[in-house]
């Protein structure tokens, strides 16, 4: 009998801690405080009242320049934009996950890893039944898509898309790229050539370029071709000053945006930035050829430098030089090129990258003084002579 006695006693002492730890299990601390998990949808499907309650709608596409790509720190492509001003309609934050084909996007959205399919997928894609079309709609029948469950985002969508709203987000974006929307000062690249005199900021070039380990004239070249030396100029994307830093950049500086302006702060800040990205290129033996590699990281971003290095190893040039790297970077803007399984980027507008280095290193050799001769360049293996440019004809103060 005690035996059984402590066999009861056992079982009740196990039931019963059980019990406590389900009653526990059932309130779990969050970010807003301490809820019952039980007030916690279990499904995996996000409702629009969902989406708009967590304050971020995932969008899924392929990178492409109809679809997403990164810009100087900026989302763009037509599909994104026009996501974006859908998101903000809703009042939440757009994420964007890239993803590798189709078939990776259907999925992350039928699992509710995602909550909507950017990309003009065609109407017979198959299995159709697990989603649902709706929003932007093209004449070949292409259309964004949601989980089939999904109905209220289905409709919220076709309710706010407009037949003209994919134009009109083209041409804002084509807006947007064209230098137009960048305001700054036309002035010539040299303050007073006769005595070596490039700007008022030469002293601060001299200052600040060693801590790059970087010739002061080469840094003068760089914010040249950044604002024209103007410290006001502001591009569309947000950068702003003498050497056009992104608030993004600043922030992780500690440059404060009450500082962005000014000559001083603006320059030192660029140029523990140059010293932070030819760190990341230590890869490149040679000095000159790492600078390449560091002017095409400060206006492309490291990550599509890399994407044209692994192209160019796979194609059988050198990743080590500029000159090899630029060549395999143009072909980022193919499908071929940011298709490619070596490319985890996927495109950019490469054409805009490497003819930045290329014209700051000729700026440079003005500066310098010495003939530049041919450029080992991807842009059509131009020749290049250190010619003055010629000032602007336009009254307007605006460079455009």
């Amino acid at each position: 009998m005690k035996r059984i006695g402590l066999y009861i006693f056992v079982a009740l002492f196990v039931l019963l801690t059980a019990c406590k730890q389900r009653q526990e299990e059932r309130r779990v601390v969050t970010p807003w405080g301490e809820v019952q998990t039980d007030s916690i949808p279990s499904t995996d499907d996000f409702t629009l009242s969902d989406i708009v309650s967590n304050g971020e709608l995932i969008m899924v596409t392929l990178s492409g320049p109809e679809t997403y790509y990164d810009y100087h720190g900026r989302g763009m492509g037509a599909q994104f934009l026009l996501c974006e001003k859908f998101a903000q309609s809703i009042g939440v934050s757009l994420r964007v996950e890239l993803c590798k084909d189709t078939m990776e996007m259907i999925r992350k959205v039928r699992e509710g890893q995602a909550d909507i399919i950017a990309y003009m997928l065609p109407d017979s894609i198959s299995p159709a039944d697990s989603l649902r079309f709706c929003g932007t709609t093209q004449n070949n029948g292409t259309q964004w898509a949601v989980s089939l469950s999904n109905k209220d985002l289905a409709d919220a969508l076709d309710k706010w898309y407009k037949p003209n709203m994919l134009a009109d987000i083209k041409a804002e974006e084509q807006r947007l790229l064209t230098t137009a929307t960048v305001k700054r000062h036309v002035y010539s690249p040299f303050l007073n050539r006769s005595t070596g005199v490039i700007s008022k900021y030469d002293d601060l070039f001299r200052k600040y370029a060693p801590l790059a380990r970087w010739d002061w004239r080469l840094m003068a070249a760089q914010c040249y071709q950044e604002s024209c030396f103007d410290p006001n100029a502001r591009s569309w994307a947000g950068a702003r000053g003498l050497m056009q830093i992104m608030p993004a950049t600043a922030a992780h500086l500690g440059l404060p945006m009450e500082d962005i302006n000014k000559p001083a702060p603006n320059i030192q800040a660029a140029a523990r930035y140059l010293q932070e990205l030819s760190n990341a290129f230590r890869d490149i033996p040679n000095v000159s050829e790492r600078q390449n590699f560091v002017l095409a990281a400060y206006n492309g971003g490291s990550f599509h430098v890399r994407d044209a290095m692994a192209l160019t190893r796979k194609n059988g040039g050198n990743p080590q030089r500029w000159g090899d790297v630029a060549r395999n970077m143009l072909l980022l803007k193919e499908p071929k090129g940011y298709q490619d399984p070596v490319v985890k980027h996927g495109y950019m507008r490469a054409n805009e990258t490497v003819d930045y280095v290329d014209k700051i290193r000729v700026r440079y050799a003005q500066y310098r003084g010495v003939p530049m001769g041919k450029l080992p360049s991807a842009s059509g293996g131009k020749n290049y002579s250190p010619v003055e440019p010629r000032k602007a004809k336009r009254k307007n103060k605006y460079h455009v």
